[in-house]
Parts: structure tokens; C-alpha cells; sequence
């Protein structure tokens, strides 16, 4: 059976927000991924964690990068008001 569009567009927004929550958990654990992750996001992407990549859309990804923070607590907070004003465009909006 195939998936709905709306099924597909809540899987999306599922799978960014673990790939999001596993960015966030590589900043907490090690201090040179948040490092990284704070001076200089796109290499941070690019460069994974444990061994892993970051599965992330091309404008996902971009949001990320655009990031400008100086803490960890900074950095989650402007990446969590971009996936709520995310979640709630694809609700209205169907994006």
C-alpha cells in the first residue's frame, strides 16, 4: 500500500527530528563535536559522528549551517524554533 502524503510529510519531519536530536546528543557528549558544531556547523555536518553521517535534507542542512550560536543551549533553541516553525508550515502549508 502506498503511503499517503501525509504519512510520508510526518515521517519526514519524524526522521528530521532524529537526526536533529542525534546532532544535539554527539554536541553533549563530546566536547570536541560542540566545538565544532559552535565555530564552524558545516564541517561539523560533514564530518559526522562516530563513524556516522547526518542524514539531512540539502535545506535542512542549510538552516543548520546559517546557525549562528555560542553555546550548546543557544544553538538547540534557535534549532528548535526552526523545526516548530517547520512542523507548523507543513501543517498549513503542505510543505
Amino acid at each position: 500500500m502506498t503511503p499517503t502524503l501525509l504519512e510520508t510529510r510526518k515521517t519526514n519531519y519524524r526522521d528530521v527530528s532524529e537526526e536533529y536530536g542525534r546532532i544535539l546528543t554527539a554536541a553533549v557528549i563530546s566536547a570536541q563535536f560542540r566545538q565544532l558544531l559552535l565555530s564552524n556547523p558545516a564541517k561539523a555536518l560533514a564530518a559526522g559522528f562516530g563513524g556516522e553521517a547526518f542524514q539531512l535534507s540539502n535545506e535542512d542542512r542549510s538552516r543548520l549551517v546559517a546557525i549562528r550560536a555560542t553555546s550548546l543551549a543557544d544553538f538547540a533553541s534557535q534549532l528548535s524554533g526552526y523545526n516548530a516553525s517547520r512542523s507548523v508550515q507543513s501543517a498549513v502549508c503542505g510543505d
